[in-house]
């Protein structure tokens, strides 16, 4: 089973101290051998959650983790590199699924499950659902092991007024505001370089997943 090296960490802080193009390239050397590092957890991880959730098996490791480099392109911040490993297990920006997230960054690694942006016919059709079968939603938000890992979802990027096409008064106004619908569990580095590492977070994962298929609902009628 693989673990995660404190080296990954220890490459992760000296490159925020050293965020620069000249010292990337003569200790990329410490990047390549974090990056296998990660891809080897992330195998083991994808294994462990595909127990509970067939379609990860299909994922991709290696393809699974985002660049390490920045778009700085359109960004006033030209930084040039990442200061954390992170790879979406079927989620990301844009998404048209709920999936799940990791995020390794030290002092700072998360994990995150739901749908992240999704494009606005899938937000109404998840929003629908939500209005529709409200009491389904609830009693998976406040499912009592559920809850002590995700005690609401996030609020980032709300609405201030419940949107077209729905009422004001709804049960579910609230909830209707959201433009995203994620979990997040914050990770402390010694839960992450703990050896048994990838079993733990799996567990965390695995309660996820009838808050992924509620949302995923609207989507896999026809499947």
């Amino acid at each position: 089973m693989a673990t995660l090296s404190p080296d990954v960490f220890g490459f992760l802080k000296k490159l925020t101290k050293n965020n620069n193009r000249e010292w990337f390239t003569e200790n990329k050397h410490l990047y390549t051998e974090s990056q296998q590092n990660v891809i080897a957890f992330l195998e083991d991880l994808i294994k462990e959650m595909s127990e509970f959730d067939e379609d990860l098996a299909k994922i991709d490791a290696k393809k699974s983790l985002f660049r390490i480099y920045r778009d700085t392109r359109f960004s006033k911040d030209k930084i040039p590199y990442k200061t954390n490993f992170g790879a979406s297990l079927g989620m990301g920006k844009g998404s048209q699924k709920g999936g799940y997230y990791l995020h390794l960054e030290p002092g700072k690694s998360f994990i995150a499950g739901g749908i992240y942006m999704p494009e606005s016919s899938v937000l109404k059709e998840v929003r629908r659902e939500i209005s529709l079968y409200g009491e389904d939603f609830l009693k998976i938000l406040n499912n009592k092991e559920f809850k002590k890992y995700f005690p609401e979802m996030d609020q980032d990027d709300k609405l201030k007024k419940v949107p077209q096409g729905f009422e004001k008064e709804d049960p579910m106004a609230e909830y209707l505001k959201h433009k995203s619908f994620i979990v997040v569990y914050y990770l402390k580095d010694e839960e992450v370089l703990d050896k048994n590492a990838s079993k733990n977070i799996t567990k965390i994962f695995k309660l996820m997943k009838p808050f992924n298929d509620f949302l995923n609902t609207p989507f896999s009628l026809g499947e």
